[in-house]
């Protein structure tokens, strides 16, 4: 049997019954590889996955979610896929919906796939008010800058063609990468390198309680997530 083409790679910290449940729910047969970036848990979630058997990097310390990202890229263009996934293991993202942001790059001769809670087929069941707000004025933000109407630059559930970073100008070895600014300067990258970019329908499924549904730290996170497009719109970093 010959390898996929397509790597799913899966970012862990300290998710629990979470990630048993979401490992538990990809099929046995499928038609692309997993592979695990354990961030520094704790809670008994790598030795979760090392038992497992499951392709996995392990930090010995928390460093974010960037770092893990440049290391998902580096394993799969070191060991020839054409296409990677990003998805948090948190079970906010399904892998039954893994597809929806393949099939137009393998088919439709795209680079990058935004997934989008807004779009229809999309939802975003128990989504705090708050985080309601600031996805749609972020978004609004960033398709003034890009010329892109994109409809939720947020979502972190995203596919690209590997060859991309072929491209001089992903430099994603920058340490000021290593948390949430790494996928807003790849996002920037792509569409002012004139990429093939479109968003797709998936959904981001948040706990009926109304407490600890996301790792983002109030101003730091959200601040993480702006000075990438501050820094490259003024050509502070490359």
């Amino acid at each position: 049997m010959s390898k996929p083409d397509i790597l799913v790679s899966l970012f862990v910290f300290n998710e629990g019954e979470k990630l048993k449940r979401v490992v538990a729910s990809f099929p046995e047969k499928r038609d692309y590889d997993l592979f695990f970036v354990d961030d520094g848990s704790t809670d008994g979630s790598y030795e979760f996955l090392r038992d497992g058997g499951y392709s996995l990097i392990r930090h010995e310390r928390n460093i974010g979610i960037g770092y893990g990202i440049r290391e998902a890229i580096r394993y799969g263009r070191e060991n020839g896929y054409k296409i990677i996934v990003i998805m948090a293991a948190n079970g906010k993202m399904l892998p039954s919906e893994i597809n929806r942001l393949v099939e137009p790059i393998a088919v439709g001769g795209y680079d990058y796939v935004q997934g989008s809670r807004y779009l229809p087929g999309g939802h975003s069941p128990n989504l705090p008010l708050f985080r309601r707000i600031m996805i749609r004025f972020f978004t609004r933000i960033v398709n003034l800058f890009t010329s892109y109407k994109g409809t939720d630059v947020t979502c972190g559930f995203r596919a690209y063609r590997l060859s991309l970073f072929d491209d001089p100008r992903f430099n994603l070895d920058q340490t000021w990468l290593d948390k949430y600014e790494m996928e807003y300067y790849i996002h920037f990258h792509v569409l002012k390198g004139g990429y093939r970019v479109t968003d797709a329908p998936v959904s981001m499924v948040y706990p009926e309680e109304a407490k600890n549904y996301s790792k983002i730290r109030p101003l730091v996170g959200w601040w993480s997530m702006i000075r990438p497009w501050l820094f490259l719109i003024f050509k502070m970093r490359k």
